[in-house]
């Protein structure tokens, strides 16, 4: 496992870490007992960052990390995220009362006096506009109950004003092999600031595994079956936002290009680990096996110049057009 420097949190964090999402819920059948096993797994393998948020599974996911916490001796942060559970989602629910119940919601299902890290989860727009925000945060970090905070965003727009702010340290943002463009700039000015980068989705929510086909079937409270079309959160969270027959062409054709001795799925998150901008890339992973795919990633050599080409030649023979300007 290598390692990378969190922006100014000044932590060393694995390159590949681990996304607590697909444990917690929405994502199918998920088993603790299997989770639990996933995790251990991660942090066998050199893990040393996990990403969560309250709403996983209604704290589930950060029940789980608390009781891996707890039976391990190897030191290892927590990232977890607050704002989905307001309902309805408006940036006027962004106040001191919602946020410090929410975290303090947080501190107790983590089972710990301070999260090390506290990210907005994806907050309207508006949210970034607003400087009592970020105070609020600022004054939670002074009370204790946060060691560091930084915000998950759906959009560029939001990103770039996020780091505007001086104290927030990371930024997570859904970059894969078919969402390219925070590359574009982004990335530029947010190594300019020191700014942490998680990159979520890597594997576009499965598809980039290079497992599904037309005719596969996904379950009733499984986001890639409700949510295709953004029913039920931002579209961009389930298959990248990309059409779920367009991916598998797409994928045929990454398929063809994979460098010799990778899996798909290695060849997609080292192809974002070759951009020294992010820190981490954050995969799911149900089942030990599908954490050690994940995790090995980390020990394949840097691509070449023509597997590089060839995946930007692939999106924008295929996705481009139809997300790039979107998010």
């Amino acid at each position: 496992m290598n390692y990378r420097t969190l922006g100014r949190t000044g932590w060393k964090v694995s390159e590949i870490s681990f996304g607590a999402w697909a444990i917690g819920g929405t994502w199918g059948n998920v088993d603790d007992n299997e989770s639990l096993a996933a995790l251990n797994k991660a942090l066998d393998l050199g893990v040393n960052f996990f990403d969560t948020a309250d709403v996983y599974g209604d704290g589930r996911s950060e029940q789980l990390l608390a009781k891996l916490k707890k039976e391990r001796r190897e030191e290892f942060h927590i990232a977890t995220k607050a704002g989905r559970r307001l309902n309805p989602h408006t940036a006027e629910g962004y106040n001191k009362k919602n946020l410090t119940s929410f975290i303090e919601r947080s501190l107790k299902k983590l089972n710990t006096e301070a999260i090390d890290l506290l990210q907005l989860h994806c907050p309207p727009t508006e949210v970034f506009y607003n400087p009592e925000v970020f105070g609020i945060l600022d004054d939670l970090v002074k009370e204790g109950k946060l060691l560091n905070y930084g915000v998950s965003v759906e959009k560029i727009e939001e990103a770039l004003k996020a780091i505007e702010f001086p104290n927030v340290k990371t930024v997570q943002i859904i970059f894969n092999m078919f969402r390219q463009r925070p590359a574009d700039l982004f990335f530029e000015q947010a190594k300019k600031k020191q700014i942490g980068i998680l990159a979520r989705v890597p594997l576009s929510s499965g598809m980039l595994t290079g497992k599904f086909t037309k005719d596969s079937k996904f379950e009733d409270d499984d986001h890639r079956k409700f949510n295709r079309n953004g029913e039920d959160f931002d579209k961009g969270e389930t298959f990248s936002g990309v059409d779920y027959n367009l991916s598998l062409k797409a994928v045929e054709e990454l398929k063809a290009v994979c460098p010799k001795g990778m899996s798909l799925t290695q060849f997609a998150l080292k192809w974002i680990l070759m951009f020294d901008a992010v820190t981490c890339a954050i995969p799911g992973a149900k089942r030990p096996i599908q954490a050690e795919e994940n995790i090995s990633a980390s020990d394949f050599p840097a691509l070449s110049e023509q597997s590089m080409n060839d995946v930007k030649s692939i999106y924008e023979k295929y996705i481009k057009k139809n997300v790039h300007h979107l998010w």
